[in-house]
């Protein structure tokens, strides 16, 4: 078989009404995906609640993430990334409206 190289900043439409999700790589335990936000958040007072560890880093754009508990807020940039370990009540707070940011996730199955 021949490698397939592809880009993480390509094929990206100029306008998001919603936020993208992309799938690149999904097997057994693990499923990698790019997202990428411009000015989206996840909607009040919902929560994402996964069955799955996940590892986040943005690449590209700014973002800020909160947690159920305590209400902590976590301000990220690019290169920044974090360990959500399962059922961690965790939302989007907010992401920069004016560029899009680039998140590569990893979701980690048991």
């Amino acid at each position: 078989m021949k490698p397939v190289v592809t880009n993480i900043f390509a094929n990206i439409p100029d306008t998001l009404p919603e936020e993208l999700f992309t799938s690149l790589v999904k097997q057994d335990n693990v499923h990698i995906e790019r997202i990428v936000s411009k000015g989206h958040s996840t909607p009040p007072n919902q929560w994402y609640d996964q069955a799955q560890d996940e590892w986040v880093i943005i690449l590209q754009g700014q973002a800020v993430l909160i947690y159920e508990q305590n209400l902590q807020t976590l301000s990220m940039a690019a290169g920044d990334s974090v360990f959500i370990p399962a059922h961690t009540k965790h939302r989007v707070e907010w992401t920069d409206p004016d560029i899009q940011t680039i998140w590569l996730a990893i979701h980690l199955y048991h």
